[in-house]
């Protein structure tokens, strides 16, 4: 199974408020604190688990640009009080509301940083980069959901101050507000997102009906079927029978639906019948064989319904119980051919006959 996973870039460009002007300087040993300060949303599809760090440069967040008394200017660096992890990690779990009943989120830092740049006028040009990438949390790993990208600009004079925690608190503020409208607009249709799996079977038909017979109560064989060339050996006819099915998947209401048409067939050009074998007693011994299939069909479907199919990978047990299918099939119709001796013993037949019949009317096949 395949889904696609959506990028969505954003960069926001907002006017910040600037401090008065002030002769202070920032000093180089400069700690950032992130102010406090209630994000004005409620997430209703996840909480965000943990925080991790995913950036290539973990050096400090910020390169500032301050006021020496001769009115030069230098860079200095500061970064957040604990590191970017911690402060972050902290910062949301203060100010973001959490509920564990809901999608467990990881947040990697791709990049986070406040870098200013003074311009040929004199002034000072600030941009501040948030890369966060989003991951839902299963049981032994994660599974990337979004990369967001988000940031802020702004210019002052260089004898101005800027609330750097209030700006890279908005800029992660932004980020997770961009995310958590995406998880409410994607929670119901993505799969990755989806939190429970309903399976649904149907029966494969196809109309007008070609060289493949579909398994139908109201379309018993007919030799008329058996269209290939008679085979030299001491059977008097053969039918050769499969199983399989047609998935497709829809998700609604965060609900993954898999929908499985499945085909019990035999293809007329398979199927043979010798000369003067054309009698109601050896076409019912092969009428019994596509029972037969059809009936470990229905085991197939009876055993999908009752799992509970885990979401990240419901197609695993689906296949493997296929293919467990397919050797059911194979055993039965080589116990059935044993014991009735190919039909030849008539006293066995009509028991298989029997449980055969038994067992399509427990299916609703057979009045």
């Amino acid at each position: 199974m395949s889904f696609n996973r959506s990028i969505v870039l954003m960069f926001s460009v907002v006017s910040i408020l600037l401090c008065g002007a002030s002769p202070d300087k920032q000093k180089s040993d400069d700690t950032i604190v992130l102010r406090d300060e209630k994000i004005d949303f409620t997430p209703k599809e996840f909480y965000i688990a943990d925080v991790a760090d995913g950036r290539k440069n973990r050096s400090s967040v910020a390169s500032l640009i301050s006021l020496n008394p001769d009115h030069s200017s230098t860079t200095k660096q500061a970064d957040l009080k604990d590191g970017a992890v911690v402060s972050i990690r902290n910062f949301i779990a203060r100010n973001l509301r959490r509920d564990n009943s809901l999608r467990p989120v990881v947040l990697t830092i791709k990049e986070f940083k406040l870098t200013e740049t003074k311009l040929a006028d004199g002034t000072i040009s600030g941009r501040l980069v948030v890369v966060f990438s989003f991951a839902l949390q299963l049981d032994y790993y994660t599974v990337h959901l979004v990369d967001f990208t988000g940031g802020i600009r702004y210019t002052r004079s260089d004898n101005q101050k800027v609330n750097m925690d209030g700006v890279l608190s908005y800029g992660i503020e932004g980020v997770l507000s961009d995310f958590n409208n995406w998880m409410n607009a994607n929670a119901g249709t993505n799969a990755t997102l989806a939190k429970s799996v309903k399976v649904h079977f149907t029966d494969y038909i196809e109309k007008p009906e070609g060289d493949t017979i579909y398994y139908s109560v109201d379309r018993p064989l007919t030799w008329d079927d058996f269209k290939d060339k008679p085979r030299e050996d001491r059977y008097a006819a053969e039918i050769l029978t499969s199983i399989g099915y047609i998935q497709h998947n829809e998700v609604v209401k965060g609900v993954i639906h898999v929908n499985l048409a499945v085909k019990v067939d035999a293809a007329k050009s398979d199927c043979w019948v010798k000369p003067g074998a054309m009698d109601s007693y050896a076409l019912n011994h092969e009428q019994r064989h596509f029972d037969i299939e059809k009936l470990v069909s229905e085991h197939f479907k009876k055993k999908i319904l009752t799992m509970n199919l885990p979401v990240d990978n419901f197609d695993g047990p689906i296949s493997v119980e296929y293919f467990e299918t397919l050797r059911e099939a194979t055993r039965m119709q080589k116990l059935y051919d044993t014991e009735t001796n190919h039909g030849q013993n008539r006293q066995v037949q009509a028991e298989w006959n029997e449980k055969i019949d038994k067992e399509l009317r427990m299916y609703g096949l057979k009045k």
